[in-house]
């Protein structure tokens, strides 16, 4: 039998929206899709799968054809064929093999189009930034000199000296300090540092989908562990830790797909684990800080490699690309020196910025607010849903998360009566259907009727299966 969507047409569903005063009308659109990879040699081959993808023929989720039914048909050695499909996954551009068949993945590195977005005419439950009208105002220009010329000093004498405040105030060691142009470029230059191609880098399941797909882009083995509300969930990490790892990935709090934040005890117990293992690294994403609605653990104490990013973009603005990465001296200077050989170093314009707004006693009443506002939104949401019976996870940050057998038929619905919620396959790995709602701009008051419609699909989706 061929592969859905090879050897024959595949017709596509793309939702369209129209919007009217009251509702939302869903309509479906058949697209006639057909595409097969070509070329004489594996780089060809990896080349037309690539130009397919950025062309939008071959879509996240496409299957790709089996080795064997590709070589026969372009007249090529299976060898040939499955080299390129080891250079497209090892360049993150698909994923999955053996049986289960190679396919697209849901973020190939070939586009810039790595987040997802509301469809028109929904309310935007699926986009997992903070609310616009909650950040603090940004200042007309930074108070400070701004200018940095060549051969000083990485960071800004004063965003290191408030920083590394901040973080001595949650215990965490600053003595080694530089920037980078936000958490994920943090994440990506520190990994670099530490290994080699296909290394195994244990991250958390359901977590950050963006996460995923950088790993995949540098050609690591991911290794998923599953969470609870507490994180990542410590008899599961002993196991991966035990197989053997090169780093782990943890968001201590504001978990991206959960919700999940670390209590201390929770913190220690993967702390004692990490200490049995102290050449694998660990990278401790902090990227929510102040607006998180939890207070800060570690677990990097006495860790032989390790890092803590804290982001400016869910406290202050997206737009600031900037996060301040402390960590052991040796991940410290290298993340810096080889900086130093590409970008330089990240603005001081920006880092005086970022500077400014953390001296300023009124942005830091705008950031607690945030966080309480934030908090209740979640709470509201919590509580509306637990009224129709159901569960959502979350003890921070702006997501939660409800599992549900369907997860692309609950969203397709709710997209349906208005609501856009993040199907779970993008979050997560081995971890069981879910969707992601994001609540960071849903009032309270309108907590109410999306609980209801969630609970009325719920049934709805139910009553189809029996």
């Amino acid at each position: 039998m061929d592969e859905p969507g090879f050897g024959r047409e595949r017709v596509v569903h793309s939702d369209t929206f129209s919007r009217s005063p009251r509702n939302v009308t869903v309509h479906f659109v058949n697209i006639l899709v057909r595409y097969r990879p070509h070329g004489r040699t594996a780089k060809e081959i990896s080349a037309s799968v690539e130009a397919g993808v950025r062309g939008g023929q071959l879509a996240p989720g496409d299957h790709l054809p089996p080795v064997r039914e590709l070589a026969s048909e372009l007249g090529l050695s299976p060898t040939t064929v499955a080299a390129a499909y080891g250079e497209l996954r090892r360049r993150g551009i698909t994923t999955g093999t053996g049986r289960a068949g190679t396919r697209i993945r849901g973020a190939p590195p070939v586009s810039s189009r790595v987040y997802l977005s509301a469809p028109a005419g929904t309310r935007d439950l699926i986009t997992g930034g903070p609310d616009p009208d909650l950040l603090p105002l940004l200042p007309a220009r930074p108070a400070a000199r701004s200018a940095r010329m060549y051969a000083e000093a990485p960071v800004s004498p004063r965003l290191h000296r408030l920083a590394a405040a901040r973080l001595r105030d949650d215990g965490i060691d600053a003595a080694n300090l530089t920037v980078t142009g936000g958490a994920l470029d943090g994440i990506e230059r520190t990994l670099a540092t530490w290994l080699a191609p296909a290394e195994r880098v244990i991250v958390e399941d359901p977590g950050h989908a963006v996460t995923f797909d950088l790993l995949a882009a540098m050609g690591y083995t991911v290794v998923p562990v599953p969470v609870d509300d507490l994180g990542i969930r410590p008899a599961e990490l002993a196991g991966a830790l035990a197989r053997g790892a090169g780093a782990l990935i943890v968001t201590p709090r504001a978990q991206a797909a959960t919700g999940a934040a670390w209590d201390a005890g929770r913190a220690a117990e993967i702390a004692g684990l990490l200490r049995r293992y102290p050449a694998v690294g660990i990278i401790e994403d902090d990227h929510a800080g102040p607006v998180a609605g939890v207070p800060a653990f570690s677990a990097c104490q006495r860790a032989g490699r390790w890092v803590i990013l804290r982001s400016v973009s869910k406290s202050l603005g997206p737009d600031l690309r900037l996060a301040v990465l402390a960590g052991d001296e040796a991940t410290v200077t290298r993340v810096a020196g080889r900086q130093a050989l590409g970008t330089g170093w990240v603005s001081y314009q920006l880092q005086e910025t970022v500077a400014q707004m953390w001296a300023d006693p009124a942005v830091g009443q705008v950031l607690s607010t945030a966080a309480q506002v934030y908090a209740a939104r979640r709470d509201a949401l919590q509580a509306a849903l637990r009224e129709h019976g159901v569960t959502a996870t979350g003890r921070s940050g702006f997501a939660c998360w409800v599992p549900v057998p369907d997860e692309d038929g609950v969203a397709s619905a709710l997209a349906g009566a208005g609501w856009a919620v993040a199907p779970g396959q993008r979050f997560r790995i081995a971890a069981a259907p879910g969707v992601r709602i994001s609540f960071a701009r849903l009032d309270a008051a309108d907590a109410v009727p999306f609980a209801a419609e969630f609970a009325r699909t719920l049934r709805h989706r139910a009553s189809r299966l029996d």
